[in-house]
């Protein structure tokens, strides 16, 4: 795949070397009236491209930043919830158990019952 890539690299270079050789022309730009640029064809098409491409590449990096920030986010979570689950098991304090006593009975005798 990398070989595929760099062939299509070293075209595109080519037609660009060749489209900007045969368009070596002054070309006149007015910026603002009054202000008047002389520059090469070749040269304006790829500032054009810079400005224009610009935007793109800003809004690519404040969405990658804004990825990255909740990539990190939610592994740090997932590393808590982690050790978490690897914590051993709380053993619950063992007391000495209170000494049998007899039951309390609360309810009085029924006064048909014969003592």
């Amino acid at each position: 795949m990398g070989i595929v890539r760099t062939v299509i690299w070293v075209l595109l270079t080519i037609i660009l070397v060749v489209f900007s050789m045969a368009n070596w022309n002054p070309v006149t730009v007015t910026i603002w009236p009054g202000q008047v640029l002389d520059t090469k064809l070749p040269v304006l098409i790829f500032a054009a491209f810079l400005i224009g491409s610009l935007p793109l590449w800003i809004a690519l990096r404040t969405s990658r930043w804004s990825l990255k920030r909740r990539i990190e986010t939610s592994e740090r979570q997932l590393a808590d919830l982690r050790a978490m689950a690897n914590r051993p098991a709380e053993t619950p304090l063992t007391s000495e158990p209170a000494p049998q006593s007899k039951p309390v009975n609360d309810i009085p005798p029924s006064p048909l019952d014969p003592q």
